[in-house]
């Protein structure tokens, strides 16, 4: 589209935290609506002004069932699926569909570039809730992985404090890949944090015979946390997919439900985990993840948590 036709283009947006009740905490997200007529290079513009670690954008749905597609941009690309967008976006255009002060329970149904999501959404006396069901099934990735002692000096830790009760390194995926380091302690997560250049070359030995650099972000975790339902406390770094730390992850927590499958051996039905993410920079936020397994393998999963709309506005190009 030519330059002068778009420079009156007038945008809503709104902002939310999401996977938390209270404001300022979770992890910050702008939605951007009627973004059909933008390009791909405006919508990574637009995200990168907002500079926050995800931005989504709404257009129509391919087919009229379903509620919208959805692109989910992070500073440095496009991602086919990521949690908290899809949380949040879900959670905002189901307060858009209803009355404000409203209880509601509805469904709403996302086309992402990773495949359909659906997003069960409800608000009662004013906090609104959603859970989405992953749309790829996590699973362990055969890559080459590095030692401990490689991986303890990137992120500041010793190598006597990774791994515990069968735990070890791993990488997972599930749209988005992670590599996941358990450690014994929460001593041992509050330390941990990206050192250079020992975190560059630990990605180039993960990623050296992947056509592409398919790692980029670690998701730490260890047992326990401030709540007394907590079973994980995590953290996530991706400094060179421009997001130095997470407050809440929602697709490494997905991701999560392959390792607890392999390192707990979970047994078939449904095994239910809250997760804190983000306490230690200040964002404290609050993650529910669900798998089901069947015949000892994973069938489903999914991840919820609450969303609270913080700001609304016009952006124009």
């Amino acid at each position: 589209m030519p330059p002068d036709s778009l420079a009156r283009m007038k945008l809503t947006f709104h902002t939310l935290d999401v996977f938390t009740t209270r404001k300022f905490g979770g992890n910050p997200l702008a939605v951007v609506l009627g973004a059909e007529k933008l390009t791909t290079e405006q919508m990574q513009t637009i995200t990168r002004e907002f500079n926050l670690s995800e931005t989504t954008f709404i257009l129509p749905p391919d087919n009229p069932t379903h509620t919208a597609k959805v692109r989910i941009f992070f500073p440095g690309g496009e991602m086919p699926f990521a949690g908290h967008p899809t949380l949040g976006t879900a959670a905002l255009l189901a307060e858009l569909k209803h009355k404000p002060g409203c209880s509601f329970e509805t469904t709403i149904t996302l086309e992402l570039k990773a495949g359909l999501t659906p997003v069960r959404v409800s608000r009662i006396a004013d906090r609104i809730h959603g859970v989405f069901t992953a749309p790829v099934v996590p699973f362990h990735v055969p890559v080459k992985l590095p030692s401990i002692e490689d991986a303890a000096r990137a992120l500041n830790l010793d190598a006597a404090d990774i791994g515990f009760d069968g735990h070890g390194l791993a990488s997972c995926e599930g749209g988005p890949r992670f590599f996941y380091v358990p450690v014994k302690t929460r001593a041992a997560l509050e330390k941990s944090k990206i050192l250079e250049p020992h975190w560059s070359r630990l990605l180039q030995g993960v990623n050296i015979n992947e056509r592409i650099s398919t790692i980029d972000a670690v998701y730490l975790y260890t047992r326990g946390g401030d709540g007394a339902g907590t079973a994980f406390r995590s953290r996530m770094y991706s400094p060179t997919g421009g997001i130095p730390e997470d407050p809440a992850t929602g697709s490494a927590t997905v991701n999560l439900a392959a390792q607890l499958l392999a390192a707990e051996k979970l047994a078939d039905g449904t095994q239910r985990w809250q997760i804190e993410q983000g306490y230690e920079m200040g964002r404290p936020s609050d993650l529910t993840l669900e798998a089901d397994v069947k015949a000892g393998a994973l069938a489903a999963v999914r991840v919820g948590g609450s969303a609270v709309r913080m700001m609304s506005g016009e952006l124009e190009i």
